[in-house]
């Protein structure tokens, strides 16, 4: 029981729920924008007030359309959410990561190699070898 409850526990479970919920809260959301916005908007263009409404029959059978147009939207609505919002930002913020990273590199080179060059003067100038060895040193 231990084992679970430290499972439960750990942060990318507890984050993983919080995620879920919210994003249930937001399907809710954008279908009710879609329902009680979107489409009257395209029915004030087009002319059909409710799409849920919309049905054709082939022997006998009615198959219900309009719902399914207005949850199509609803996705359409919710996918162009997460890309502008999410997806296009994130994104941007790793290309400037990931142009900012390498510069610190070269500066650390250039560090490294006048540190080399000062220590290789040094021992030049104490008339040891360049490379660092002493003789008889392993």
């Amino acid at each position: 029981m231990r084992g679970f409850k430290a499972f439960l526990l750990r942060g990318n479970v507890v984050e993983l729920a919080i995620a879920v919920v919210i994003g249930v809260a937001f399907g809710v959301v954008i279908t009710a924008f879609v329902k009680d916005l979107v489409t009257p908007l395209i029915a004030a263009i087009g002319g059909q007030p409710d799409f849920s409404s919309l049905s054709f029959t082939i022997n006998k059978s009615k198959f219900l359309y309009g719902d399914f147009l207005n949850v199509l939207l609803a996705f359409l609505v919710i996918a162009a959410v997460i890309y502008f919002f999410v997806i296009v930002p994130y994104t941007a913020m790793l290309a400037r990561s990931r142009k900012e990273a390498p510069a610190a590199a070269p500066f650390a080179a250039r560090l490294w190699e006048r540190t080399r060059r000062s220590n290789r003067a040094r021992r030049a100038a104490r008339g040891g070898p360049p490379g660092g060895r002493r003789s008889g040193s392993a």
